[in-house]
């Protein structure tokens, strides 16, 4: 892909995580629509232009070269790497936050963090890959949609200990909460299909998170989906020998 092309993929993408339009496009330059469709679809793109649509979608045509050049986008990190956050729990603090598009003022108005230990705790984070590290202490995430803790790694240890005394601990009676418990006898078929909704349910989760981005307001949401086969234990002690 030429470096004129990889511009305008990297433009097209922030138009969309942006919810710019081509009708938007067209607005601002004074265009018609369809003239904006071909000067995309041509890559045809005056200096002036590529200027006027990163003006519109609020980025500097600097901000739109590194993201044209941006390195792969991270899907995880080493089980070290996840341990050197859970060992610094306002480092962990800061990668959450960061995670959920919060900018460091929004950190420090909110948490008891100095601006000393914020920008340390993002010069960390730009060492450890997840993030590249702006001027005026922006931050650009160098995570892909899929981005996943390891499994049974540090981090998903790190909450799963707090899961039971921590998150579990409430009523689930408010209009934003919900709580069910459900049992079932399953054919192993019927939990591998169960499995693969539960996959794509999570996938949906993660799209509307990043759908919020740029929302007037939002909230922490966490969702908790736990599946395997059980039974309680007072029952397992009454089963039959062998049963």
């Amino acid at each position: 892909m030429s470096q004129a092309s990889q511009l305008i993929v990297a433009l097209k993408r922030i138009l969309k995580a942006r919810h710019i339009s081509y009708v938007d496009v067209a607005k601002h330059l004074d265009l018609s629509h369809a003239s904006v469709k071909r000067l995309f679809s041509q890559q045809r793109f005056s200096l002036a232009t590529l200027e006027a649509i990163c003006q519109l979608a609020g980025l500097e045509l600097s901000d739109l070269v590194q993201e044209a050049c941006a390195a792969p986008a991270l899907h995880y990190l080493s089980a070290k790497q996840e341990a050197e956050l859970v060992a610094d729990t306002k480092l962990l603090l800061v990668t959450v936050c960061v995670l959920n598009h919060w900018s460091l003022a929004q950190i420090l108005a909110t948490y008891q963090l100095s601006e000393i230990e914020g920008l340390q705790a993002l010069l960390r984070l730009d060492k450890l890959g997840l993030i590249r590290l702006m001027p005026e202490n922006r931050v650009k995430l160098l995570v892909a949609r899929d981005f996943a803790w390891q499994p049974d790694g540090p981090i998903h240890r790190f909450f799963r200990e707090r899961i039971q005394y921590d998150f579990l601990d409430a009523q689930f009676m408010a209009s934003d909460e919900l709580l069910r418990f459900h049992h079932a006898m399953l054919s192993p078929q019927a939990v591998v299909r169960f499995k693969q909704r539960l996959a794509r349910l999570l996938q949906e989760f993660a799209e509307l998170h990043q759908d919020s981005h740029d929302a007037p307001e939002r909230q922490g949401t966490s969702l908790l989906l736990a599946l395997r086969s059980w039974e309680p234990a007072a029952f397992a002690a009454l089963r039959r020998p062998g049963a």
